[in-house]
């Protein structure tokens, strides 16, 4: 798989990936327009949905209405660190959900492929090549 970063004004930098153009900006105290989410938010973003497409699969699958299941996602803040040292994923369900599966919700939110890659970070590594058609070769 490969995703390709370029660069817009002043702080616009977007991915294209998949036949998708993922859009990001930074917030005005940043310098940007705030026109975009930042890519810290979008990599937040990805647990939380990431786990509820998992929650949403399981309802899809047993006919239960997600529509009125929510996930609220919360961080910590380690002010020591300057990183986020915890996240918790909390399932809202309706009143009527069946209770037999509420268990199973955690189960489906820990099935993350986004969490499963935190626990087991791939290893990350950056290059330099020169473009021969920008450089005139």
């Amino acid at each position: 798989m490969e995703l390709e970063v370029y660069f817009e004004e002043n702080k616009k930098v977007n991915a294209r990936i998949n036949g998708s153009v993922i859009k990001t900006d930074q917030s005005r105290r940043g310098g940007g327009n705030e026109s975009a989410p930042e890519p810290f938010s979008l990599f937040l973003a990805s647990i939380g949905t990431c786990a509820g497409i998992y929650v949403k699969s399981f309802c899809d699958k047993r006919g239960i209405d997600s529509s009125k299941v929510r996930i609220i996602q919360r961080h910590n803040f380690n002010p020591d660190t300057r990183l986020i040292d915890h996240i918790e994923l909390e399932a809202i369900l309706p009143d009527d959900f069946p209770l037999k599966y509420r268990n199973a919700i955690i189960n489906a939110m820990d099935l993350c492929t986004v969490k499963r890659h935190l626990k087991e970070p791939p290893e990350i590594t950056a290059i330099t090549n020169l473009d021969s058609t920008e450089s005139g070769k």
